[in-house]
Order: structure tokens, then sequence, then C-alpha cells
């Protein structure tokens, strides 16, 4: 089969590798329908990765079709169900676990890291996925490619589990890509008084604001964001401030921007050993919350599909374009553009 793997000594290549079975650990095997390519992905193909062994197939947003399942998963996972699943497997067995809270086991296993992933004509499901619920039913559609972005819309839902966005507050979202546009939906729904989307690119502006309404969207590299926050806040500042990019400084900011007793999420990974953009003091006197988000559950993975699957989100509208996985090396090479909004690679 065909598949896009991880090359330690240079670029993810295109190549083909044995179709998974239903040998020792594997509960079922899926055929693949899509997998979305998400940042954490552009990263490992602009830098590499440390975290990723040697030949391993990337990708994490994931639809398919159960072609083989083990009996003890058969009944609710019959052969010819299509599926999803949350790509951060926990033990069931550390603390973390205990709580509910899988997406920060002690000894976490992630598809496309620690088990091949999505980008490949077929895949194997860990049978401690299903263990674990990780693995999820999709309603019966003609198309089921808007449900890889059931994933990142879960992260989203876990950083703003955290925030508690409620009715008339001000929101300030840094950054306009699909993550800060998901975000933005959702502070919507949660009925937040201004949603507030600050960006650097007009022509990243430009491409949210045919997908958002209701969003006022400030240029930060033209506009003193500082100011405009003040002026629709009535000098009070932002709320919440979500950093819906991957910039150490946009942290220093977005805590300068909130109001006393606001609440920001860092929800934007630095690379490397980035840090020291935090100012204790000014969470100490203006009793400020900081909130990190790593992954997401399966429940909150469930609800995002539901979502989806419901018109809360209209996902579809934040796919660019759709490669198939033959072309998968110039999916990435758009990817890294960083112009599109979502890109899906499918089988």
């Amino acid at each position: 089969m065909l598949a896009y793997i991880f090359d330690k000594n240079g670029k993810p290549r295109l190549t083909e590798k044995e179709k998974p079975s239903l040998q020792a650990g594997n509960g079922a095997v899926i055929k693949l329908e899509a997998c979305s390519i998400c940042g954490t992905d552009i990263r490992t193909y602009r830098f590499g990765s440390n975290k990723i062994p040697d030949g391993r197939i990337m990708g994490h947003e994931i639809v398919g079709q159960i072609i083989e399942v083990r009996d003890e998963f058969k009944k609710k996972f019959p052969v010819g169900t299509h599926v999803s699943m949350a790509p951060a497997i926990g033990c069931g067995n550390c603390r973390s676990c205990r709580q509910g809270f899988t997406n920060m086991c002690d000894d976490l296993k992630t598809i496309g890291f620690e088990y091949d992933g999505g980008f490949a004509e077929y895949m194997a499901v860990p049978d401690c996925a299903f263990e674990m619920g990780n693995v999820y039913t999709l309603p019966e559609e003609n198309s089921y490619t808007r449900y890889a972005l059931s994933e990142p819309l879960a992260c989203v839902m876990n950083a703003q589990s955290y925030l508690n966005i409620a009715p008339g507050e001000c929101v300030l979202i840094i950054g306009s890509g699909i993550i800060g546009c998901m975000h933005a939906e959702l502070a919507m729904h949660a009925k937040a008084g201004k949603v507030v989307i600050a960006e650097t690119s007009q022509e990243r502006i430009s491409q949210a604001e045919r997908l958002l309404e209701g969003v006022t969207f400030v240029n930060s590299s033209k506009e003193n964001l500082e100011e405009k926050i003040r002026e629709l806040t009535d000098g009070n500042g932002a709320d919440v401030v979500i950093t819906a990019c991957s910039v150490g400084k946009v942290q220093e900011q977005g805590m300068g921007l909130l109001a006393k007793r606001g609440r920001i999420s860092l929800f934007g990974g630095l690379p490397g050993e980035s840090k020291g953009f935090i100012d204790s003091n000014l969470i100490h006197y203006r009793e400020l919350s900081v909130f990190g988000v790593h992954a997401s559950t399966p429940k909150q993975n469930k609800r995002a599909m539901e979502y989806i699957r419901d018109g809360v989100i209209d996902a579809e509208k934040y796919i660019s374009a759709c490669y198939p996985l033959k072309r998968v090396e110039d999916a990435f090479a758009e990817a890294e553009k960083g112009e599109a909004m979502k890109l899906v690679v499918t089988m």
C-alpha cells in the first residue's frame, strides 16, 4: 500500500509499505478515506521530530471504514462501519486517566507517533484505542471527509473548557487560521458579546472574513491592537485571550491585553525549549488565569463530531482543497506556505 512516512534524514516521503493485518495488538484494520494535515504535521515536515521513529506513517486526523475487526469489538464496530478516533490514547491506569483526562496520560501514545497514522491507504487501529473509547462511529453519509476536522475542533473545545466564556464577554483570538476561526465560532456559540480576531496578514484576514460573520477583525500590523481592544471594551481589556499561533511574543502581548481577572489560553505550542513569556507580577496583581491545553479526550472528540454533524460548526467550509494520497507531497508543500485554511489528503 502507499504510505507517507517520516524520514529522520530528510523530508517525509511517499513509499510502499505492507498492508496492516489483525496481528497481536491490533483491534481492527480500516480503509482510510481522508486524513487532514495539522500544524504538528507541518512542523514535522519542516523541522523533523525526535519524537517520531524513522519510517513511521504520519497523520492523525482520520476517517475510515472498518474492513477487519477482532471478535470482541465486532458487535459495536462491525465490518463496514465508518469511524474516526481521538488519536491520543491513554493507558487507563495512571492518575490522569482515572480522572478522565486521558490526554494527560503519563504513558500517552498517539497515532502518527507511537502508532502508524493516517496518510496511507490502510491503518491498523490498536486494540487499546477501542478499550479506552477513542474510536467512535460516524453517521451514515455520502462523504465523510469533513469529519477529519473533528480532532482539531476537539482540541479547541478542550481549550475553551477551561475558559468558561460567558454571555456578553469580549474574546480576543490572536491568529486567523482554522484554529483561530474555530475558537471564534465556539465563542459566538457561547454568546460572547464581542469576538475579535487579530492577524498580521491582510490576505489571511480576508480569507477568514469570508468564512465568519459577526467577528471583528484587526490587522495588527497596521493597527495598534492594544488601543483597539481598549476602545472595544471601554478601556477594560478582553475578558478572554486565546493565542491561536505558535509565537512566544504573542503570549506576552496577549497577557497585557486582558482585563482584570481575565483568562488566557496558550493554545499555540512553542517550538523547542522556548520559555520566558509569562509576567508573573501581571498574573499576581491583576488576578489573571493562565491555561494550557494539550490534545483532547475521546469525549471531546465525539462531541466535536456531533457539532459537525448537527451543523453547529460547518467544517466543510474550512477545507481549502483535497489532494489524493499519490499527491500528498504536493499537499504538504502547499500547506507549508501557510496560505490554505485546511488541506485534506483523500484515499
